[in-house]
């Protein structure tokens, strides 16, 4: 008999990479969703219509599933949207976990982020035992440590939880597309003229996927992975994509100080332009204070997790994005 994962945030980028390989690998899925989306097109998942807010369609999404995967998250870099991120990433995950227990679920995977982890640049090595950030002025970080840690106190005999914390997510099956993706567009197409020389540890989406769905059954209850890849800062992102494309992708790189004054007429520019804010308070200061050695060994030991090289994911994902026509 089929077991029946169910899955929130189905429509994002985790979420369409991963109801595609639990499919593939002979999963009954069962996916919440807000309405019918492209995103979808071609699978066959049975769909809830209802987001974390609506009790009564987490009770349904959660009714007979033996795992639950949380994958449904607002990821800000800015200050426009603090009720709505605090209302996803933690008291959305307060309701999810309380239809869980109510409908029998045995198994929660919980998907956080490293960037939910408290940020010291004198550190050498990262890895789960690192604290928490639950005060952080940074809201996507504080929320998504909240959210982890209610999580990891759900935790019981009967009811299982994992916690997933992937780094910055590269890959096919963007629809969206991303803040990582919108990057990436923009540096392909050359334009995103100014970089800063931050960056972030990268991890293929499809590998994040993999390890979790490993997880369903070699997860250990109560435990952390960390699933991170290659660091790489920005500079380096376009000059593997340069060879690409025909745009000049590296203009010039500005010092952190410049792009942090930078910031009003960056807004001011993206309003006139209609494009979405890359560069803003919050995503230098994870761009410029983020941990570059991150430990991913107990998830490579336990859940079989194999990132495979950043040129590869990066060729992977730019492919997709030009046969989707987001690439000029």
């Amino acid at each position: 008999m089929k077991e029946t994962i169910a899955v929130t945030g189905a429509t994002g980028h985790v979420g369409a990479n991963l109801i595609r390989m639990l499919a593939g690998r002979g999963f009954h899925v069962r996916a919440l969703v807000r309405e019918p989306s492209e995103t979808l097109k071609g699978l066959q998942p049975e769909l809830i219509y209802g987001d974390l807010s609506n009790l009564t369609a987490l009770k349904e999404l959660c009714r007979g599933s033996d795992v639950v995967i949380h994958t449904a998250a607002i990821i800000s870099i800015g200050d426009q949207l603090k009720n709505a991120v605090f209302e996803t990433n933690v008291t959305g995950t307060h309701n999810l976990i309380s239809a869980c227990k109510q409908m029998g679920v045995r198994r929660l995977i919980h998907f956080s982020s490293v960037d939910a982890l408290v940020t010291d640049c004198r550190a050498v090595f990262v890895d789960e035992s690192t604290k928490l950030d639950v005060e952080s002025s940074l809201i996507y970080k504080r929320t998504k440590a909240l959210g982890e840690r209610l999580v990891m106190e759900a935790a019981s005999p009967g009811f299982e939880v994992i916690v997933l914390s992937p780094a910055a997510i590269m890959g096919p099956f963007d629809f969206k597309p991303s803040l990582i993706g919108q990057m990436l567009i923009r540096m392909f197409n050359g334009q995103l003229p100014v970089l800063v020389p931050g960056g972030y540890s990268w991890v293929d989406v499809r590998d994040i996927c993999d390890a979790t769905i490993r997880a369903i059954h070699q997860g250990i209850s109560g435990e952390k992975y960390l699933l991170t890849g290659q660091w790489a800062d920005l500079v380096e992102i376009a000059r593997m994509i340069q060879p690409l494309t025909k745009k000049k992708v590296v203009r010039s790189v500005v010092p952190f100080w410049m792009a942090y004054l930078g910031i009003p007429f960056i807004k001011a520019w993206s309003v006139l332009t209609g494009g979405h804010l890359l560069y803003t308070h919050d995503s230098l200061t994870i761009l410029q204070k983020g941990y570059r050695n991150l430990s991913s060994t107990k998830a490579i030991e336990t859940l079989g997790f194999t990132p495979q090289p950043l040129s590869e994911t990066l060729t992977d994902t730019l492919t997709w994005f030009k046969q989707n026509g987001q690439l000029s």
